[in-house]
């Protein structure tokens, strides 16, 4: 059974920071890319991070400079810091894993709800 579960999620005022966590289990190939996606209330789902294995990352626009994405392909975990925290960002997020050709493998987990209010 494969199994991603996100931590690290939580409610903080604007400007504050959280970390979130990914850890998988289960995953029967290698991990060629790791990202993280959020989904807002009456929103589509929208990439925030990703990175390879190669160590190459990319942001959208919202969050460069702001969120800073890590990992270890070899426990199959990744990482999300997430700084100077703004109300927009309130949505829930969620972890992916996946290989180079994506139909040949690809996983979610359940979400993390993050919340940014005064």
């Amino acid at each position: 059974q494969v199994r991603l579960v996100e931590s690290g999620g939580g409610s903080v005022q604007p400007g504050g920071s959280l970390r979130l966590s990914c850890a998988a289990s289960g995953i029967p190939f290698d991990i060629y890319a790791m990202g993280w996606y959020r989904q807002a209330p009456g929103k589509q789902r929208e990439l925030v991070a990703i990175i390879t294995n190669g160590g190459r990352t990319d942001y959208a626009d919202s969050v460069k400079g702001r969120f800073i994405i890590s990992g270890d392909n070899a426990r199959k975990m990744v990482y999300l810091q997430m700084n100077g925290l703004k109300p927009e960002d309130t949505a829930v997020y969620y972890c992916n894993m996946r290989q180079w050709v994506v139909s040949s493998g690809n996983y979610w987990g359940q979400g993390t709800q993050v919340t940014v209010s005064s």
